[in-house]
């Protein structure tokens, strides 16, 4: 009250955004956003020294490519952001190009991508940054403005991403969080790791309120050599190729527990890449002496690189998916594209589980669907399908083809906001659904109230969440039997 009394609504809180800890003290750690705002310097964090890095290691340039959020793709643009101050999206609308276009980096800087020490086999996933998300912390303050200084193999990362805007979280408030690697090829002297990065980006600054941008994922991959003293190519991107993949969530007022606005958009492009391998700054002949980097002519010499005869590799598409698991384990069963789905459901015969969401469905991932009973129902008897509205929108619209322009439209009469859970047959009739949020209410209820419900609790299964789905799946097989008898 104090507090509130000295600094007012506004002041605290942004004062609260600094005090990490909420012990009404900003010690210099927490203080230090806001002094390297003032003065435009920053000091080298711990991190970076735990390991000096020699000056005439090689270089590699990378470059940023970015386009801007795409406004008429989100929901609220369609009836033109009534009702949303133009300051609540100037961090948005202001990002119109990256932060750092190029930027010139030690190849010895990449070493975090490495993999550990123990052996793994091709494909086998390890985590960059692991997660420090679990059941007793739960989610991470929305109120926040300037990321922690990054620690360890945080720097890199934060690096990289910090060219594209100043304000990176290289993780992110809520799971799954981290970065997590894995061997797509090996030769004897040189890897390519593909990566998967979960981070999110700060829009505003003080006085305006927190506006949080979270792409779906970072990908990519590097080659580099087993020391890291070398980097033959290096990409990182937000991929592209569906409908929307970014969320976005702001703030409405100066607490943790203001209202919170979200929405989703489409980034068209968010892009590192090298612009070729990394060379040495310093050249030295055979007798060690050191060489000029130009030729007698004036111009820069050019480097020649063997080229790399792989012994063992895997396509980059299971690589991918090797990490998405590691990210999702939920995903350990495949949730294919809403018309590959209905092809094999035809094919096999099975019944079709589709998951129909405006956003990103973060609860319903996080819990009931991770669960071993789920896992093992649903790979037994469904073939599982994830899609989001916006695409259904546009199947059902598409008129070429009015097969699945119609198993769109009865997906979509079933749906309520924010995600639903359909089970239909192959031929895309609905035989039973449930709206999530709905699912949730029922799960956190008492015993004796669910009894009331149209679901009640097994005595199988401790959680009451695993034993309601399981519940849903297994009341849709019992109403689908007249139509899959054969």
């Amino acid at each position: 009250e104090l507090a509130l009394k000295s600094l007012g609504n506004e002041g605290l809180f942004l004062f609260s955004s600094l005090d990490t800890n909420k012990d009404l003290y900003l010690s210099p750690e927490e203080f230090k956003p806001i002094a390297e705002k003032l003065t435009g310097v920053a000091p080298v964090s711990e991190s970076e020294e735990e390991e000096t890095l020699d000056p005439d290691g090689e270089t590699l340039s990378v470059v940023a490519k970015f386009q801007p959020l795409v406004m008429e793709t989100m929901t609220k643009s369609k009836d033109g952001f009534l009702g949303i101050s133009h300051v609540a999206l100037s961090g948005l609308r202001n990002w119109t190009a990256p932060a750092v276009p190029m930027s010139v980096l030690l190849a010895r800087e990449f070493k975090a991508f490495l993999p550990p020490k123990n052996n793994l086999e091709l494909g086998d996933p390890w985590w960059i940054i692991p997660s420090e998300l679990n059941i007793f912390t739960g989610y991470l303050s929305n109120n926040r403005f300037y990321p922690p200084p990054p620690k360890g193999k945080e720097v890199i990362i934060h690096k990289l991403l910090s060219m594209f805007h100043p304000r990176p979280f290289v993780r992110t408030r809520f799971a799954p969080q981290g970065a997590v690697a894995c061997i797509q090829a090996s030769s004897s002297f040189y890897y390519t790791i593909a990566f998967r990065i979960h981070a999110e980006f700060q829009l505003n600054e003080p006085p305006n309120f927190p506006f949080w941008f979270s792409p779906g994922q970072f990908t990519g991959y590097i080659v580099l050599s087993k020391d890291s003293s070398h980097v033959r190519d290096f990409r990182l991107f937000v991929p592209n190729n569906r409908s929307l993949n970014v969320d976005m969530e702001w703030l409405y007022g100066a607490s943790e527990s203001s209202n919170m606005e979200v929405d989703i958009g489409y980034l068209p492009q968010m892009e590192l890449e090298c612009t070729g391998p990394s060379v040495p700054t310093v050249i030295h002949d055979e007798n060690g002496n050191v060489l000029d980097s130009r030729d007698p002519s004036g111009e820069p010499i050019q480097f020649v690189f063997e080229e790399i005869t792989w012994q063992q590799e895997m396509p980059w598409q299971e690589a991918a998916h090797r990490l998405e698991v590691a990210m999702y384990p939920f995903k350990k069963i495949s949730y294919l594209p809403f018309k590959e789905a209905f092809e094999r459901a035809q094919a096999e015969k099975k019944l079709v589980h589709s998951i129909l969401l405006w956003g990103s469905g973060r609860t319903l991932r996080e819990t009931v669907l991770e669960s071993s009973p789920i896992l093992a129902l649903l790979n037994e008897s469904f073939i599982s399908s994830w899609s989001l509205v916006k695409e259904l929108e546009e199947l059902q619209n598409n008129r070429d083809n009015e097969f699945y322009s119609k198993l769109a439209k009865l997906h979509l009469e079933k749906y309520n906001f924010p995600v639903e859970m359909i089970i239909c047959l192959p031929n895309g009739t609905v035989i039973h659904h449930i709206n999530a949020n709905y699912f949730l209410d029922i799960t956190s209820m008492k015993p004796e109230d669910a009894e009331r419900s149209i679901f009640s609790f097994s005595t199988n299964f401790e959680d009451p969440s695993t034993a309601t789905y399981l519940q849903f799946l297994k009341e849709g097989l019992q109403r689908a039997k007249p139509y899959l008898q054969p």
